[in-house]
């Protein structure tokens, strides 16, 4: 078993087991594998090992991947920040965008989607620490932005997306975590049908999970530390 491998059935059993300590169904929790900074080759070896989902920072990196690994029909994830001269590549390549901070950069990937694809699936990012470092809309804009994302063709809007402040207490993440599950459960009652929370990583994915995470974005435990700065 190569370490990819162990590490990724590691982080599964991670989540299997914060899942049923916070009466959670283990299946109804997804992992995305964040692959940014490592080679295409690392992303083969997590898939041998069964992973279909992966997250990618950098435009072009991820785009290089998804074209090298075509062949394999993975289900690819833009998490980082994206930029409006971008969002023509991302809109043709990835599956799902979780970082949706303003109308603009979701009607361009609106207009710039082909027909010929599914719609693109994404995320809105909410700022749930307030904290000015961090993207993600604040708090009191997410109904509004929501709705109007929730309008827009081409594009479904799944969920939330969050990059809380960082803690090592496992009560300070969870009130950060919940924060955005409040926001979504209050989303879904206003009728918006929404069906993904993109919370929790490598560090605090239990938190996330016991907060009502769907999805959980975890790089290091699955690849190690970032390859271009291990590789020198």
């Amino acid at each position: 078993m190569t370490t990819i491998s162990a590490n990724l059935q590691a982080v599964l059993a991670r989540i299997t087991a914060a899942a049923r300590k916070y009466g959670r169904n283990p299946d109804d929790i997804a992992l995305l594998a964040v692959s940014k900074t490592w080679p295409a080759s690392a992303v083969r070896e997590a898939v041998a090992a069964g992973q279909r989902a992966f997250g990618e920072n950098y435009v072009q990196e991820g785009i290089e991947k998804a074209s090298d690994l075509a062949s394999l029909g993975l289900e690819w994830h833009f998490i980082g920040p994206l930029q409006s001269n971008k969002t023509r590549r991302v809109a043709e390549v990835f599956d799902w965008v979780h970082s949706i901070d303003r109308l603009k950069i979701a009607e361009r990937l609106a207009e710039q989607r082909p027909a010929a694809l599914a719609p693109l699936q994404i995320c809105l990012q909410v700022n749930v620490s307030g904290e000015a470092s961090k993207s993600g809309v604040p708090m009191s804009e997410v109904p509004l932005l929501a709705r109007q994302l929730a309008s827009l063709p081409r594009l479904k809007l799944r969920g939330l997306m969050a990059i809380p402040a960082a803690f090592d207490d496992f009560v300070q993440q969870r009130q950060a975590f919940g924060l955005l599950h409040r926001i979504y459960q209050q989303l879904k009652q206003d009728g918006l049908t929404l069906d993904t929370l993109s919370m929790g990583m490598t560090h605090d994915l239990e938190a996330a999970i016991s907060a009502g995470a769907t999805m959980v974005r975890v790089g290091t435990a699955i690849f190690g530390q970032r390859w271009v700065e291990t590789s020198g």
